[in-house]
């Protein structure tokens, strides 16, 4: 009943997941939004203190539960490995904790956070690695078969489905996204929770706690007739069945081990003093407690000092044949505040890419801030009356913002490239930025100050302009824009 129970949560958190990272009409993110943040790590980068606290008193109480109902790859690796359980049954067997490489982990783990590596976090971070696989390989399947369903709708001369654009982000962060899948997928497959208790740094911060558990697997020495079917169905492989031990840091609690055994020598309960404990498992749990109690300490403290970068866009207008110039300085989405607290807080989760309606956001391809959210102006513009990502961030790296408070965000301004301008190379009226500019920053001026009759051009008033890229991105220009943005490395008010 336990399992069932378990099983039923974890395919309703999952759906709801990936629902955010998928539907692109903004109706998941309404209802389900809070699904992202209670994530652990986007809630520790965002000082979510009361979901913190929630999710670490849940593994106080009942273990590593987090790991099998809330966490999505998780969850969808218990996907995969109930596929390999089908091919082979009893597969499993216990196997000692590989302490060095999984403490090993997450000591890189929280130096790259404090750091500010966050190309490096990201891949490691479980929700986020979670949040690509979604965006990048699941997202277009779905655009796909709307697509197909808006197709059919208007051949029946219905409209009640719309088309959507359907295209690639970043190829980079897709090559990512498919590597990620594929290894975890044949660790999923092979040996079920393997990268859960070796590389992810969540898990073993977790597992840590768990060892405290009030609630947990325990095993009944006097019911036990040693047939091993519990240890050979933990995909966690941390079932000892010659000692009657479970290592409970590796545990993820999805009761496969109550359900397998037919004597009803394992069961999930109160945990009891007489519970048989092997003199190596105690050495090794002390053992990991002293050696990385200062660990868990560093990576609470690391909450208040990690922040990466992202970036907001807008803009329903489709401009295929535009190229991205040559930015100096990245344009960070408002609410982002600064490129520092981006660097400080984004995980790469990618889930602002996916709500942005305009198309603006996309992963960064640049080594320092890889998979990251950027915003570009080739597709759209940071439209002043959306504000989609300032909503769904978990991780507080763009805080949320009113909407009567967007339009007086600046994030970069916009700069003039003459050699670009269709006034002067072909000698004719535009005006475009001027009649598109939100916040009227620019003005069109004779070319020569001599002659008011001339062409004219446009004038930046950069006091004013607020970097949302409509001029950018409606510039006739191609295949570079004649005025492009420049961000700001710290937001201001205008």
């Amino acid at each position: 009943m336990l399992k069932k129970i378990r099983v039923i949560l974890a395919v309703l958190v999952w759906l709801g997941v990936t629902l955010l990272f998928v539907d692109f009409t903004g109706v998941a993110h309404a209802w389900l939004g809070w699904l992202a943040k209670i994530q652990f790590l986007p809630a520790l980068l965002a000082l979510n203190v009361g979901v913190v606290i929630s999710l670490v008193a849940l593994t106080l109480l009942f273990g590593r539960v987090y790991c099998s109902v809330i966490c999505p790859l998780g969850i969808m690796q218990d996907g995969i490995a109930w596929f390999g359980k089908r091919v082979k049954k009893n597969r499993y067997r216990y196997s000692p904790a590989r302490n060095i490489l999984r403490y090993g982990m997450l000591v890189i783990f929280v130096i790259a956070l404090v750091a500010g590596v966050g190309s490096f976090v990201a891949l490691l971070a479980p929700y986020s690695a979670y949040g690509r696989i979604a965006q990048n390989l699941l997202a277009p399947i779905w655009g796909w078969c709307n697509n197909l369903l808006a197709a059919w709708a208007e051949h029946a001369e219905s409209y009640t489905f719309y088309r959507t654009e359907v295209w690639m982000r970043a190829g980079s962060t897709f090559a990512i996204a498919v590597i990620t899948l594929v290894v975890l997928a044949i660790l999923s497959y092979r040996n079920g929770r393997t990268w859960c208790n070796t590389v992810c740094p969540v898990g073993t911060v977790l597992g840590l706690l768990s060892r405290f558990s009030l609630f947990r697997p325990v095993i009944d020495t006097s019911k036990c007739n040693g047939c091993g079917l519990c240890g050979r169905n933990c995909k966690s492989a941390c079932i000892d069945t010659k000692n009657h031990t479970i290592d409970l840091s590796r545990c993820v609690a999805c009761m496969d081990c109550v359900e397998k055994c037919h004597k009803g020598a394992i069961s999930y309960t109160y945990r009891r003093t007489n519970q048989v404990v092997s003199a190596s498992a105690a050495k090794e749990t002390d053992k990991g407690r002293r050696s990385f109690l200062s660990a868990t300490a560093v990576v609470a403290a690391a909450t208040a000092l990690k922040a990466e970068e992202k970036t907001v866009d807008g803009g329903l207008a489709e401009i295929l044949d535009k190229k991205k110039p040559e930015r100096k300085t990245r344009i960070a989405p408002p609410g982002a505040v600064s490129l520092r607290n981006m660097a400080q807080h984004c995980t790469a989760c990618q889930l602002c890419v996916a709500a942005c309606p305009n198309g603006v956001l996309r992963p960064s391809t640049n080594l320092q801030t890889l998979m990251q959210p950027e915003s570009s102006y080739e597709r759209g513009y940071c439209r002043p009356e959306c504000t989609k990502c300032s909503e769904v961030c978990p991780a507080g790296a763009i805080r949320p913002i009113a909407l009567e408070d967007k339009s007086s965000i600046q994030i970069g301004h916009a700069v003039w490239v003459s050699k670009n301008c269709i006034p002067l190379t072909d000698g004719v009226e535009c005006g475009n930025c001027e009649r598109h500019c939100p916040v009227g920053a620019i003005q069109m001026v004779p070319s020569d100050p001599n002659d008011e009759h001339s062409v004219k051009i446009p004038v930046v008033n950069e006091e004013r302009c607020i970097g949302c890229g409509a001029c950018e991105n409606l510039c006739p220009s191609r295949p570079f824009s004649a005025i492009y943005v420049e961000g700001h490395e710290v937001h201001k008010t205008v």
